[in-house]
């Protein structure tokens, strides 16, 4: 079956030079590979090996939800297979992923789609890199909801009682709640006021 060979080449070519991560989320600071660094890599290379990636979305689920300004942020998820075809012999392989974005406008469908067929080719190619997690060029911290300040009262003793014990820093906890929440600066000084003399002078 020459898909196999086809996609050792590519794998081989990709192994050399990887896609590294030059792009940067200016918000958040994270760096990343864009979907057309994907494409710019890979497309002459699946020429050059004979090699087609076919897609076909399975499944798509849209979820729309209020942002933390009033606004409306659309969630969507796509469950897709990608048929890895050799040109030469017809044979095949197919991959399936998921892919998961959020958009304000009409763009979360086509983005989810993005990221299934860049973690497809991520995952079958092997394609290296430098840095940390991908991340959207578009911050999502504006479409993410308030942290209710009942809740941050409700939870300040648990958080103040780990971070004494070493579990977590300030930084790390605010990090973390920041996926999924948006903290206001008055709530951010007071989780890094939990922190102790030493560990901020450590840190």
């Amino acid at each position: 079956m020459k898909v196999y060979e086809a996609i050792a080449k590519v794998m081989a070519a990709m192994g050399k030079e990887g896609i590294t991560k030059d792009r940067k989320n200016q918000q958040q600071g994270y760096a990343f590979r864009g979907i057309d660094d994907v494409y710019n890599a890979l497309s002459p290379l699946l020429a050059a090996h004979g090699l087609v990636v076919l897609p076909r979305v399975l499944s798509r689920e849209c979820v729309e939800r209020v942002t933390a300004k009033g606004g409306a942020i659309f969630y969507v998820t796509v469950e897709a297979e990608f048929d890895f075809v050799s040109v030469e012999d017809g044979s095949k392989h197919i991959v399936k992923t998921y892919g998961e974005a959020m958009d304000s406008a009409d763009k979360a469908t086509n983005k989810a789609m993005s990221a299934a067929y860049k973690y497809a080719a991520f995952q079958t190619f092997c394609i290296p890199t430098e840095g940390n997690n991908d991340a959207d060029m578009e911050t999502q911290q504006e479409f993410l909801p308030q942290y209710p300040q009942a809740k941050f009262d409700e939870n300040k003793l648990n958080w103040k009682k780990s971070i004494d014990e070493k579990k977590v820093t300030a930084e790390t906890l605010i990090n973390t709640i920041n996926s999924k929440y948006t903290l206001n600066e008055q709530q951010k000084t007071a989780i890094r006021n939990m922190e102790p003399i030493d560990q901020k002078e450590a840190a």
